[in-house]
Parts: C-alpha cells; structure tokens; sequence
C-alpha cells in the first residue's frame, strides 16, 4: 500500500439510498477532487468546512453534491481528506467514483483509511481495531467496550505499564554495560513490586476476556430437552413472536432453530433443538446429533422440562449426562400451568438434590420476563457500567497472556539469574505488550487486521 497514492472509496453502504459518501484520502486528495468540482475552488478553503456545488465530468453534471474539506493533519488518516456527499443512486455513486480515479485516485483496499490512520499516528492498532468492532456492534454493550477501546482506555492503561518496565530495563541494561565492576543499578526489590503490580492488571485483563467475548460476540444459548418438553414454545415466547412450529406431537422440530435475542444489553444467540431421545428414523437421527453438538459448542444450556411427564431420577440424569467443562445450565421447569397445587413433583425435585430451577409456563408466558433474567444473571455475573477495561480480542489475550508468563519467568528468577537473562524476558515481555497497541508490528500482522476491514473504511 503506497501512501504516496490518493485512494478513493465509497464509504457507506452500497444500495439504493438517500445520501452516499465518497471519501478521498491522500497528497493530491484536494487537487483531484477539485478537479470534478464545480463550486467554489476547494484547494482555497479552510478545513473541516463543507461547499454545496456540482460533479462534473466535462459538460456533463453527473450530481448536485455537498464536499467536506479536511486538511491534513487535522482529519482521520492525518493527510488531506474530501467526503463527497452524493444521492443514493448506484449509478451516480459509481460514475463519481470512476471519474475521480480517471483523475488520479486509486481506489481504496480494505481497512486502507484506518491503516493510514494508524501509520500516521491518530490511531495505535487497538484503536484501530476498536473501529471495525464499532461497526460491528450489534448490542448496547458492545457498543461501550468498542468506544471505549477507541477512545484509548484500554491502550493507555497498557502505554502506562510498558513505561514503567522500559525505565527498569533501561537500568538493567546499564548493569550490562558495568558487568565487570559488579554494581547494581536495578533494585530488585522495587522491580518484584512492579511485576507483581503488572501481572495483576494483566491478569484482571485476561480474566475479563470471558465477559468481553459474550459481549462482542453474543452468548451462544442452546434451549434442550426431551420432546415435547415445550422447547419451541419457549422459543417463542422469549423472542415474543411465533417463529418455532409448536405442535403437541413429539419431535416436531428436527434441525436447529437460531434467532438472536437481546437481554440488558447482551446479544444471546437462541438455538432451538431437536428432542433429546433414541431416534425413530434416519432424519430424527440427525436433529438429535446436531443437537448434541450445538450444546458442545454453546456457553449456556437451557434444559427444558415438562415438571408433569419427568421423575427427579430421570432429570437428574438427562442434567448429568449433559455437563460438560464451560458450559452451564440452567434447569427450567415447563407446564407449571397443568400442574395441580398438590403435586408434589415440583418438591421430589428439590429434595433430590438437583440444582435451582425456575419454574414456568411457556404456554401461558408466566416467568418469561424472570427467565431472561436469569439467563443474563448465568452468562453475565458483573454489573456493567461501561468504565470496565475489557478484553475482547483473541490477539490481545494471547499478547496479554505471553507478555504474563514473561514476567513471571522474571520474578521466578530475580534472585537466581543474571541481570542477561533478566533483560531477555522484560524484552519479551515489551514486545508482547507492544505489539497490542502496535508499538511492534510486522506487515504480516497489518495485512492480517486491515484485510478484514470494510472497503471505505
């Protein structure tokens, strides 16, 4: 990617729309858009200021368009960047767009603006990848932790950590320039505190990734249970609409159901399954083993029963053999409604030893709006108020999690290693923290997070 280029994008979605944004970046960003301008004459303005005038290719006039100046440093990328407000037609869009790179611009890679952004300073890389989780946010919650991260609180907490490593590093090295005259520079004492201060930030930051990643991703949650347990109809009345067949013949659902379900924020990614039990035919066969295999996959498990038709052994089992490491379950008793007040199944459940359960009727919608609580309450355990620093990203946990057994390798050796070796593994451990926020970055590495950027972007 040539910085010496003009690139040129759409920068809203491609369709049919009222308005659509064409953005230019680069040295000659100005002069080329001037050059299709018909208006004021663009290179004389001052920046962050919009003209109304006209595209024209020739005599043609292509569009009536509004043109946003902004003058480097002071824009997005840090260089000269136009945004053309053209109508929504397809047509136009793309007539404007072919014009302008008839004139010099290149059209624009994936992530190319925010590449430039990042290389000309306005962003370190976890900003920059803060930017496609913005868009991507589909929930509340996500939404705060990706502009949080964009605004840099997550990158500055970890600037503040390697700085304080890089001045004991900077010590130690000088204990290296000093070897034969045996002094230390470094005190050992002051430099254990500081790991230890570090590894517990860095270990709240790896901890919190559970949480981040159901926020940024959503909550895999799978509704299971024998058949006719009243699954679909739970679906339903969660998603408040009838978007599972209900039907009093068992086995009615066969293959999986997902819909996406937000709960205080949180994205829960519903999957309604086929009834649990020995198939009776070939494609029954395949309901139940896809649905054994989306309940390995899933993070919250909502076994569903029908509190008439089980026995507290029964249930006690189907609870069992469902357990699996990561997964939790919550257990919902279904059809309270055709229970009479006598009946004791409710109370052999609870003697038995069994979990918690809630009790409902799906039918009825009664302690549906309880259930979701309780879903919220199993998946997400803290409050949020959107000051959390969290982890949502893969590549910043690992770096995270390096960057942990680094300067544990360092506080296992302070007094048994040599100040060589000490240095070694606070290297590690800057190099980790850097490559986070971009301090230390490879092409490999830039190719890999912009590739996945929208064009435009």
């Amino acid at each position: 990617m040539n910085q010496a280029d003009t690139i040129v994008a759409l920068a809203t979605p491609a369709g049919i729309g009222a308005i659509g944004i064409i953005r230019l970046s680069g040295p000659e960003a100005i002069a080329i858009a001037n050059s299709a301008f018909k208006g004021k004459d663009l290179a004389k303005q001052v920046s962050h200021t919009i003209h109304f005038g006209h595209i024209v290719d020739g005599d043609a006039v292509l569009d009536e368009v509004l043109a946003s100046i902004f003058i480097a440093p002071r824009s997005y990328t840090g260089e000269h960047v136009v945004e053309i407000s053209c109508h929504g037609s397809a047509y136009i869009l793309e007539s404007v767009i072919k014009l302008l790179m008839k004139k010099g611009a290149r059209a624009a890679k994936p992530g190319e603006f925010t590449l430039r952004a990042f290389l000309n300073g306005q962003l370190d890389l976890s900003q920059a990848e803060a930017v496609a989780d913005l868009i991507a946010s589909n929930s509340k919650a996500s939404q705060q932790v990706a502009i949080q991260q964009l605004r840099g609180g997550f990158s500055s907490q970890l600037q503040s950590l390697r700085d304080q490593l890089v001045q004991f590093a900077s010590l130690i090295e000088l204990e290296l320039d000093f070897a034969e005259e045996d002094v230390e520079f470094a005190n050992r004492d002051q430099l254990k505190l500081l790991i230890l201060q570090i590894n517990g930030v860095i270990g709240g930051l790896i901890r919190s990734f559970e949480l981040g990643n159901a926020i940024k991703q959503g909550v895999n949650t799978v509704i299971a249970g024998r058949p006719n347990a009243g699954k679909s109809t739970l679906l339903n009345a969660l998603l408040n609409e009838e978007r599972a067949i209900v039907s009093h013949i068992p086995g009615t659902t066969r293959d999986t159901i997902e819909e996406v379900l937000n709960i205080n924020g949180i994205s829960f990614r519903l999957i309604d399954t086929a009834g649990i039990r020995e198939a009776t035919d070939a494609i029954e066969k395949i309901g139940v083993e896809r649905t054994m295999e989306k309940i390995s996959q899933s993070a919250l498990l909502v076994y569903v029963f029908d509190a008439a038709a089980i026995s507290a052994g029964e249930l006690r089992q189907d609870i069992e053999s469902l357990q699996k490491p990561g997964i939790k379950i919550l257990a919902v008793a279904n059809k309270i409604d055709l229970l009479d007040k006598s009946d004791s199944h409710l109370s052999d459940f609870r003697s038995s030893g069994l979990p918690d359960f809630l009790q409902i009727s799906a039918k009825q919608r009664f302690q549906i709006d309880e259930l979701k609580q309780h879903i919220y309450n199993a998946a997400i355990k803290e409050k949020l108020t959107g000051e959390e620093m969290l982890v949502t990203n893969i590549r910043h946990l690992e770096a995270l999690q390096k960057t942990e057994e680094a300067l544990s390798r360092v506080l296992n050796g302070l007094d048994t290693v040599t100040s060589d070796f000490l240095s070694m593994d606070i290297k590690q451990a800057l190099y980790y923290l850097g490559e986070i926020t971009g301090a230390v970055t490879t092409d490999d590495l830039l190719e890999n997070i912009f590739s996945k950027f929208c064009i435009g972007k």
